[in-house]
């Protein structure tokens, strides 16, 4: 079985919607994969909640706890490498991860961004492309390299930019797509692994 781990900060709605993806897609029949479990950084954070409901197994581990990156990191990957992954699923997780933790998974760590990369990588992404006067923005499915932001594109969806946009109006269209996109990408991922 290819497990399948994801990695959130808040809410969880792009892992929710990977997870309804490989159960309306028969991930498991079709690849051998499953979502095995959902870790986060926050204990407050409401996609665990949304895992749990799923009878998917959840753990937290705080990055207050550690006195630096390289600490939590080791910590995170301890718990990530108990479900043995295939793939390691990035899906708002608010951390920079460490060379270290990012070569440990290189080739099985995909993030998903806000943007048409390589513009605007970082934070910030629906503002700054509405002040740079682009008509378009969009998301990004990319392997995780050292380098924020960077790596193997797997897909991207182009979402116009309307004249009366605000930096949040523009983020819940984007984020529509992200929720399409994004399993969609990692079903290809996984079908090249077949």
């Amino acid at each position: 079985m290819k497990n399948i781990v994801i990695l959130i900060s808040g809410s969880g709605s792009n892992m929710a919607a990977i997870v309804r993806a490989a159960e309306r897609e028969q991930w498991t029949r079709r690849f051998g994969a499953r979502v095995a479990a959902v870790i986060s950084n926050k204990a407050d954070a409401g996609g665990l909640g949304v895992a749990q409901a799923e009878r998917i197994a959840t753990a937290v581990v705080p990055h207050q706890a550690f006195a630096s990156r390289e600490a939590f990191d080791a910590a995170l990957a301890e718990a990530i490498d108990a479900h043995a992954p295939a793939l390691v699923v990035l899906a708002g997780f608010m951390r920079i991860l460490t060379p270290h933790f990012v070569a440990r998974y290189e080739g099985r760590l995909i993030n998903i961004h806000p943007s048409l990369l390589p513009a605007f990588p970082g934070l910030h992404t629906h503002r700054r492309a509405i002040e740079a006067g682009c008509k378009v923005a969009g998301l990004t499915v990319h392997q995780v390299t050292t380098e924020l932001d960077h790596g193997t594109i797997l897909a991207q969806s182009v979402v116009p930019i309307l004249p009366d946009d605000t930096p949040a109006s523009l983020a819940a269209r984007v984020l529509t797509q992200e929720h399409r996109v994004y399993p969609r990408a990692i079903a290809g991922w996984l079908s090249k692994r077949n």
